[in-house]
């Protein structure tokens, strides 16, 4: 049914994967389909991040991401669905629709937090995806 499914973690928040990572594994396991797991980082390109970290933090930081995200799939994904590691620097929602569009995802999943006031007034990550991905978005409450 699916052969692109994106999903999008947070590498610090184990709410955003342990209830949808299974999901997402045994839809694309039944379905043949690859799943891209992907984090997204802080942009350290620009000027007033990047003066404040030494220099080569910005490698050092996207191989430990990249470290943790095999991690966290080797633990929980398993032989039988084909897997993809991504890390994207930048504004969360945004790399997330730029690496859906990249790899021509049918499905992005994402787990989201119970809503509180301030998202109702700022809109949070789950809510800028759903209302702007042309496809099929999976919610998942953390």
């Amino acid at each position: 049914m699916y052969k692109s499914v994106l999903l999008p973690l947070d590498l610090n928040e184990k709410s955003s994967w342990e209830k949808v990572l299974p999901a997402v594994r045994d839809i694309c396991h039944s379905s043949g389909g690859t799943l891209h797991v992907m984090t997204v980082l802080p942009d350290y390109g620009m000027t007033i991040v990047g003066q404040y970290f030494p220099e080569g933090a910005e490698g050092d930081a996207l191989s430990a991401a990249l470290a943790e995200l095999k991690k966290i799939t080797t633990e929980h994904v398993g032989p039988g669905v084909a897997l993809e590691h991504i890390i994207a620097q930048g504004t969360v929602h945004e790399q997330i629709l730029e690496v859906a569009e990249r790899i021509d995802a049918d499905l992005i999943a994402m787990a989201a937090r119970r809503p509180g006031f301030a998202d109702f007034l700022l809109g949070d990550t789950a809510y800028k995806v759903v209302r702007r991905f042309q496809h099929s978005v999976m919610i998942v409450r953390a």
